[in-house]
């Protein structure tokens, strides 16, 4: 099973599925790349993650474009509607889905007002795609093995 997920700056949200879905399922090939990609991965994202367990501080932010050429079972984008245009994606894909999030990255107030946003929507992304995996991904994967 081979999934994109995309959003603008692939510094934060997109960043975050890539993370738990690969958390669920070592067999799934999880990928995220953005239209307009930031310089790196949102340290704010990096700290939050890492709360729960998971180490993004590695990851680099990447552009759609080096995935154009290949084909998925699912591109996923997750960018918010109401205040941004979501990527489209022209390569060859089976399943096409929208999962829109608020972008943290662009909270303020204090420093704990802005991480409070981080952590809101990472157990968001953590939520919905936990099920999208046990509804989805978990019993696809199955169609294909049985």
């Amino acid at each position: 099973m081979k999934i994109l997920v995309l959003c603008t700056g692939n510094s934060c949200r997109s960043q975050m599925v890539e993370a738990f879905l690969k958390s669920l399922d070592k067999n799934l090939e999880v990928y995220s790349a953005g239209t307009k990609p930031a310089d790196r991965v949102h340290p704010k994202a990096v700290q939050v993650m890492k709360e729960v367990g998971i180490d993004i501080s590695a990851n680099n932010t990447k552009t759609v474009q080096q995935f154009l050429s290949q084909s998925f079972d699912y591109v996923i984008t997750v960018c918010d509607n109401a205040k941004e245009t979501c990527p489209f994606f022209t390569g060859k894909v089976e399943h096409r889905l929208h999962m829109g999030f608020e972008d943290p990255a662009e909270a303020t107030g204090t420093e704990e007002e802005v991480l409070s946003v981080f952590r809101k929507i990472r157990d968001q992304i953590e939520t919905e795609f936990h099920e999208f995996y046990s509804k989805e991904l978990k019993q696809g994967a199955r169609r294909i093995s049985g």
